[in-house]
């Protein structure tokens, strides 16, 4: 991911405000019901955001569009995934977004103790059945090199310990695997290049 300075809004939480690293975003918003906040990518965008309303931010696309104006942008007309845990192994959500447009087409959870890299898998292969079922040719870009990795085993090798709040994650990653094992990818499945495009724009862009 991004290295670049971020700038957390936080609309409801703990507290509200601007925060200028995750960790003290994370204080405010991690365990409280309902929490509302964003990352932008400068302090006036983020001021600007905090005098309106958390609605007209959610679920925009978190991709600055860098990517448009790149030397080598990536295609166009593909579609790209993201994971978003809070933490290490915590509370785990993925999605599938077109390119072009930032349009959701899947998201998926939240589900209990999981980790990124399963949520990367996960998404991948869903937008991999999604586009098979559609019969769309177009690529799918990940952020994840072990995730693209896992696809092209046909194996989620997660370290992840199973327990009774992710039961429901290992029965995605056996349908995810069953699949892989049942159909021919013929997707291309592509690493987006988040030094020279930015974040994916499947990005969930909490942190």
């Amino acid at each position: 991911m991004s290295s670049k300075s971020k700038f957390y809004v936080v609309w409801k939480g703990r507290k509200t405000g601007i925060f200028t690293t995750w960790e003290a975003c994370a204080e405010q918003v991690k365990g409280f019901t309902g929490a509302e906040y964003k990352a932008f990518a400068s302090r006036a965008a983020a001021e600007r955001a905090f005098q309106g309303d958390y609605s007209t931010y959610a679920g925009k696309p978190a991709s600055s569009g860098q990517w448009l104006f790149a030397p080598q942008p990536p295609i166009a007309e593909s579609y790209c995934v993201d994971a978003a845990c809070s933490g290490s192994q915590g509370r785990l959500e993925y999605r599938g977004v077109y390119t072009s447009t930032g349009k959701e087409i899947f998201q998926q959870g939240p589900y209990e103790n999981g980790t990124n890299n399963v949520g990367e898998f996960l998404a991948l292969v869903h937008a991999l059945a999604w586009l098979k079922q559609k019969g769309l040719a177009a690529p799918v870009y990940s952020d994840s090199e072990t995730a693209i990795a896992w696809v092209k085993g046909k194996k989620c090798k997660t370290e992840l310990a199973p327990d009774e709040q992710n039961a429901p994650l290992f029965e995605l990653i056996a349908r995810a695997e069953s699949w892989l094992d049942g159909n021919e990818v013929t997707n291309p499945v592509l690493k987006w290049d988040t030094q020279a495009w930015g974040e994916i724009p499947a990005d969930f862009n909490r942190k």
